[in-house]
């Protein structure tokens, strides 16, 4: 791997890494924690993640249980877990929140595909942009007549295969994210 690549590989891990938590919010069909992972809870005028507030568990495949830590805020989970607009069944039992994953349709399995496909489109815009950058420098590079014309084209095609391996990781991740969603 040539030094223009090697420089920036750890902006193409961080487009990857965020492409795997982009996905989590896409429902599945199935409880998971996963699921509740991107939800802020105002609680004492601070937005804070959920999961520094409370455990979530999972009690069978379609349901979550959320027992917040500090009993006053129950109302406050309550209230962004059904804003989050996750399209779950929210249920406030006292000490602690039952949420139900409602069985998907195949329309909404089909639109929770499509959403996907989105996410998947803007990591490969990110990867490109990364990848644009890199061939600027090694183009730069040869200008400035600090490498050959012959390397510049031994770079830019390092580049291409790189580029083609960071897809097709995205396109595995997606296939198995896809299978999840489209599995009953």
């Amino acid at each position: 791997m040539n030094e223009y690549i090697s420089e920036r590989e750890n902006d193409f891990d961080n487009a990857i890494e965020h492409f795997k938590t982009n996905i989590k919010t896409l429902r599945t069909g199935r409880a998971s924690p996963s699921l509740l992972e991107g939800v802020q809870v105002e609680v004492y005028g601070i937005n804070s993640p959920l999961k520094a507030l409370a455990n979530i568990n999972m009690e069978d495949p379609r349901t979550l249980v959320v027992v917040p830590w500090d009993k006053n805020t129950i109302r406050n989970v309550e209230k962004a877990i059904e804003t989050a607009d996750l399209g779950v069944n929210v249920g406030n039992e006292g000490e602690k929140i039952r949420v139900s994953i409602p069985e998907m349709t195949e329309e909404k399995r089909k639109d929770m595909v499509k959403k996907l496909n989105e996410k998947l489109e803007n990591a490969r815009i990110s990867i490109r942009h990364i990848r644009d950058e890199i061939k600027s420098d090694i183009e730069d590079a040869e200008k400035n007549k600090e490498i050959t014309e012959d390397d510049k084209f031994r770079c830019i095609k390092e580049l291409d295969e790189e580029i083609d391996n960071k897809n097709n990781s995205l396109k595995q991740i997606r296939d198995k994210k896809e299978e999840d969603i489209m599995h009953i």
